[in-house]
Order: C-alpha cells, then structure tokens, then sequence
C-alpha cells in the first residue's frame, strides 16, 4: 500500500519541523538591536552552513504504481532546478535521481484523495511541499519551478540562492507559505509574490533587496505575515500599510524614511505585531496608535522619532513589549503608559525624556523590564550630559494631540475600532450582487 500524507497532514508536520512561529515564543522571547526588544528579526537563520535540516514530510518509499502527468511535469522542472545548482555541500540532491521524485530529499508529496467537497478525487499523487532549509545550496531559483501548480510549501531559508525570483511563479496558485529568508536574493521587492492567490505567509528576510515598497503589499488581503526586515527597501513606508490585515509585519533593518504613516491605527484589531526598528522614521508617533487593540509588541526603537507620546498609547491594553528607545521622543512619562495591564517590557532609553510618574517607579515591582537610561530625568544615574539635553529638548517637534482622559478615549478608540475592521472586512469582501 502507498504511504501518502494529505494536504491539512503535511501542512502540519512541515510547522512541526520548521517551527513557523513569529511570535514572543521565537529565540526565546525575541531580540531586538542595541537593548531592545523586538520580535522575528533573526528567525531566518544565522550564519552559513551548520546542521542540516531537511524533510520532515512523509515520502514514497516506492515509486508509485503510475507516473502521472503531474510527477512528470514535476520531475522535469525539479532535473531544471537541479542542473542549475552551482554549490551543494552536503551532498543533498545525491538523491534526486530516476523518476521517484517523492523519494527526493527535501521533496513531499501528497495526493488528493477528495475534491473538497468530500467526494473521492482523482487520487493522483503531486509534490505539494520542498523544504531545503538551512541546506547551504548555491544557485538560483529557476522557473521551470512554476510547473509546480500544487506546490503549498516553498522553504528555503539559510542556502545561498542569488539572483531574483522569476515572475513565473505567479503560476504558483497553490503556495501557501513562501520562506526565502537568509540568502543572497536582490533586486526590487518581488512584485511576484503579490501575484500568487493563496500566499498567506511571506519571508524574504535577510537578502538585498532594495528599492520602494510597493502600495500593493498592503493591499493584499490575504497576507498573514510580511517579514521584509533585514534588506535595503528604501523610501516611505507605504500609505496603504493602513488597509493590511496582516497580523505580523516586519520591516526592521531597512532604509525606510519618512513619517509613519498616520493611519496607521485604520489597520484594526487584527495586527499583533509591529517591528519598524533601525530604519530612518521621522515625525510623530501616530494618534492612531491607540487603535491596535490587540498589538502585543511595537518596536520603532533606533530611529528619528521626535515629540511627545499620543495619549492613545494607554489603550493598548494588549501590549507586551513596548520599545521606543534611541529615538528623539521627548516630554514626561505618564502613568497611562508605565499602568499598561500586559507589560513585560518597557525600553525608551536613549530619548529627551524630562520625567516619568510614580507608576513608573512601580514597573520593578511588577517583575517588567523598563530601560530608562539615555535620557534626561533629574536626579537618575546614566542620563544625558545636562547641555546635551538642552539641545536635544529644544529641537521637539509639536504633535497634535488628543485629550488625556483614559475612559472617553479608550471608549471611542474601541468603538472606532470596531467600525473600521467592519468597514475594512466590507472591502476585502464585498457583498454579491443581488440577483
């Protein structure tokens, strides 16, 4: 009897193996750069080479009774992709020979046993996963792969792909889970990727690509997590980050400019986490911050941030790990921020902070870390020189800010909240036409 392994059944030895996580849980709580804490920056892998990662599915044993069409096709691309492999070093393709491609390292194969509907399907067998993580390939990715129409998984963090991703692989109308992370990829964003209908997770971190986001990014309603930190993207950070649905975004280690987008709160309440760090942001922290109503972590740490904290911030009842560090915020830290009910850790070191209230004081006592350092707040041990801070303080930047009053402003940003995700659920599906 062929041992085969359903779709939803490879799906989930794959996160077994791979640990898809881009949660608090990744690297033990997260890291971020210079003190802080962010969440996902490293989950593609560090270093070349190392441990060798591959499989997990479960294969073919044997060759199936028939080679269908789709093996066929499948073979053929796979015999094109490894033909351009210039570098394997752990000798992993060795077992990518002969016409039993389920037997492939790396390769998973599965089988549609129903149509969807719970009626018997074709029972052809597909390959529907590769995962060559952590693998130390050389090569490019080629595309011949686009005849790989069933593909679900594509992982391929931690090798040494160059090159770009061939705008063939729109043809991928399976892929679920695209994990190109930790290579040498370059070029613009791969406007590709927003071509592929079922793509739910994007991870491009750690490459060179360079250029402009494109607005189309966040406008794609399917995307889940958008991992692009660790590249050269460049300029604003698209307006349209307002209409994304994606619950993890991160855009650290870029060269992204500009102010911060101020509608930022439109996303809604879906986000949990936001990583902006060690870019170049300038402006305000946006009002709409309050908005998130379930962001556990916002990092916007080693940037050009300037003024005072919106109000709006102590709505964030959600909020685990809050980093503002090495900005150029100013003004007095409030007990609506250091009162924060799921605070674990608190960084706003390296600012013009002035003060903070006695509830801050409290933040040791809740076991919650809290870096104050870098500042300029009478009567603390390592603050800033005293003229460094009278020049720091006179350079504030005038943000337009709501009233301080906690019940009417949570009150109206949840309700607030609640109306934009209906709205934003209405335009990613708008309603049928009546007959």
């Amino acid at each position: 009897m062929e041992k085969t392994c359903s779709l939803p059944c490879l799906l989930f030895l794959s996160h077994v193996i791979l640990s898809y996580t881009v949660t608090l849980t990744a690297a033990g709580g997260g890291f971020g750069v210079g003190g802080g804490v962010g969440i996902g920056i490293g989950g593609g892998g560090s270093g070349r080479g190392g441990s060798v990662l591959v499989g997990g599915g479960v294969n073919f044993p044997t060759a199936p009774p028939s080679f269908s069409n789709k093996l066929d096709v499948a073979y053929r691309a796979l015999q094109a992709w490894k033909s351009s492999i210039t570098e394997d070093p752990h000798g992993l393709l060795r077992s990518w020979v002969g016409p039993n491609i389920c037997s492939y390292k790396g390769i998973f194969c599965s089988s549609d046993q129903e149509d969807g509907t719970g009626s018997p399907g074709s029972g052809r067998t597909f390959v529907a996963g590769i995962d060559l993580n952590r693998a130390d390939i050389a090569g490019v990715l080629v595309k011949d792969l686009a005849a790989l129409t069933d593909l679900a998984l594509l992982h391929l963090n931690s090798n040494r792909f160059s090159g770009s991703i061939p705008g063939s692989f729109q043809a991928l109308a399976a892929l679920k889970e695209l994990d190109l992370s930790n290579n040498l990829l370059s070029g613009a964003f791969p406007a590709v990727t927003l071509s592929m209908p079922s793509l739910v997770y994007l991870d491009i971190r750690f490459n060179d690509f360079s250029g402009p986001l494109p607005e189309e990014l966040f406008e794609t309603a399917r995307l889940d997590a958008i991992l692009l930190n660790n590249n050269r993207f460049q300029g604003d950070i698209p307006e349209s980050l307002a209409g994304s649905q994606a619950s993890v975004i991160n855009l650290a280690n870029n060269v992204l400019s500009g102010d911060i987008p101020a509608s930022l709160g439109v996303m809604g309440s879906r986000v949990r986490e936001i990583l902006l760090l060690n870019n170049r942001l300038t402006g305000c922290i946006p009002e709409g911050l309050g908005l998130l109503s379930n962001v556990e972590v916002f990092d916007v740490s080693y940037n050009s941030l300037r003024g005072q904290l919106p109000d709006t911030i102590s709505c964030l009842d959600q909020i685990q790990v809050l980093n503002l560090g090495h900005n150029r915020l100013s003004g007095i830290l409030s007990d609506m921020v250091c009162t924060l009910k799921s605070l674990m850790n608190l960084t706003v070191a390296y600012n013009f902070f002035s003060g903070f209230s006695q509830d801050c004081e409290k933040l040791y006592d809740r076991n919650i870390g809290f870096d104050y350092s870098g500042n300029c707040i009478p009567d603390r041990q390592f603050q800033r020189p005293r003229p460094e801070c009278s020049v720091g303080q006179g350079d504030g930047l005038s943000c337009l800010r709501a009233p301080a009053v906690k019940p009417l402003v949570c009150g109206a940003v949840n309700v607030l909240a609640g109306t934009v995700s209906g709205l934003a659920s209405t335009s990613s599906h708008p309603p049928s036409p009546h007959p």
